[in-house]
């Protein structure tokens, strides 16, 4: 019987030894490591990429960018491209609803996906019409037509700065956008006069800046800002009471006054109020009861605050006027305009901001300009001296909320 065990023990281990050696034949040794450290010869190759312009994969074209030229239409560059006539014929047929072909403008970027034949063929074709949207002609497989829009990406921007020569210089000799100073005017336009500002002033701000395909295409939300003029600070404080947004100054004051501090975007101030100045055509001294903006002809002219107009018509040597009475205190004029916004008239409403006129030169004018004046009460003050108090400050159950945010944009714009 024992004999009978130690016989099967004997053909057990040489199965055993049978198996061992087949691993070895048969099967990767791993020398030690662990498994699924495989040498790097043996990992598994990168999944391959797939880059998309305008949704197109761009790695199975040619592609070739260009611009429209003058006085060239989208069939006329189609055609340079090779396609037939009926292809065009059957493209501009289905553009019809959703884009005016004719609207195609010189200067504009377009981007034709050919093939990698010997002889290239056009596949799709993609126009520009600004920054954001795009037009797609396909004529890979089937004809068809559609519109695209770029990715949007949001930056948090900040910008330091001193002033030299101009607002929009500061942003512009920087490499920034320089349509920030447009953003800054409108918050700081009761606030500041950008006309007046000196070399030196200086500013500080974090805001939003949209880009697509890298290149900035306007600016967004301003997060905080600061601005040092005529030997203050100023600052832009953003927050939300009753459920609209505004922007405020360090002690919870609105930015937004009763007034707009210049009836103009940007201009130069060409004339001030002055008791005796000699006039530019009559050569005689006199007085001058008002500011005299230098602009282009056309230049939008804004009223200051809300009122009604109370006069508008050719007054003499005033040219093209409108009259503005905001109040049973302040009257505004607007002299010397081209022309007058649509909808101005005798007793018409106008609101703080509203366009009423252009800049013109009708009058007693030697240039284009407006002569922009301020009454108190009935007689005429400096425009630039005339301190509107705020409008609209925090409210005292809304404080300790605001001086968490002032405390939180203050440290932001301070710490860069």
């Amino acid at each position: 019987m024992y004999k009978k065990y130690r016989i099967l023990i004997w053909i057990g281990m040489g199965i055993i030894a049978i198996a061992i050696l087949a691993g070895y034949l048969f099967f990767p040794r791993y020398s030690g490591e662990k498994l699924g450290n495989i040498p790097e010869s043996d990992s598994l190759p990168e999944p391959e990429v797939i880059q998309y312009i305008y949704g197109i994969p761009a790695d199975s074209f040619n592609i070739i960018e260009g611009k429209v030229k003058s006085n060239q239409f989208l069939a006329g560059i189609l055609s340079d491209q090779g396609v037939s006539g009926a292809d065009i014929s059957v493209l501009m047929q289905k553009a019809e609803s959703i884009f005016d072909v004719r609207k195609v403008k010189a200067g504009n970027k377009y981007i034709t996906f050919s093939s990698f034949d010997s002889i290239p063929r056009l596949q799709y074709f993609v126009y520009e019409k600004d920054p954001i949207n795009y037009l797609v002609l396909q004529l890979k497989d089937s004809l068809y037509v559609y519109n695209g829009v770029k990715q949007i990406d949001t930056v948090r921007n900040t910008f330091a700065g001193s002033i030299q020569t101009s607002l929009w210089n500061t942003f512009a000799d920087k490499g920034a956008n320089p349509m920030m100073a447009n953003e800054l005017s409108e918050i700081y336009a009761w606030t500041i006069d950008f006309f007046g500002l000196q070399q030196g002033d200086s500013l500080r701000v974090i805001y939003e800046e949209y880009y697509a395909d890298s290149v900035s295409i306007g600016i967004g939300k301003i997060e905080g800002a600061w601005f040092r003029s005529m030997n203050h600070d100023f600052w832009a404080i953003p927050f939300v009471q009753d459920s609209v947004e505004s922007y405020f100054d360090e002690e919870g004051n609105s930015l937004r006054k009763a007034f707009l501090k210049a009836p103009l975007r940007f201009s130069r101030i060409s004339s001030r109020f002055s008791s005796s100045r000699l006039h530019p055509v009559l050569k005689i001294r006199r007085p001058h009861s008002g500011v005299d903006y230098a602009a282009p002809t056309g230049t939008e002219v804004h009223a200051i605050g809300d009122g009604v107009v109370i006069q508008m018509g050719y007054n003499g040597g005033g040219g093209n006027t409108v009259k503005i009475k905001h109040n049973s205190v302040y009257t505004t004029s607007y002299m010397h305009l081209s022309r007058y916004a649509k909808g101005i008239k005798n007793g018409a409403y106008v609101k703080q901001g509203d366009v009423i006129g252009y800049v013109g030169a009708t009058g007693l004018a030697t240039g284009p300009h407006l002569d922009f004046r301020f009454y108190k009460n009935g007689s005429p003050v400096d425009p630039l001296k005339v301190v509107a108090p705020p409008v609209d400050p925090v409210k005292p159950e809304n404080r300790d909320s605001f001086g968490l945010v002032k405390a939180r944009v203050m440290k932001g714009v301070e710490g860069f």
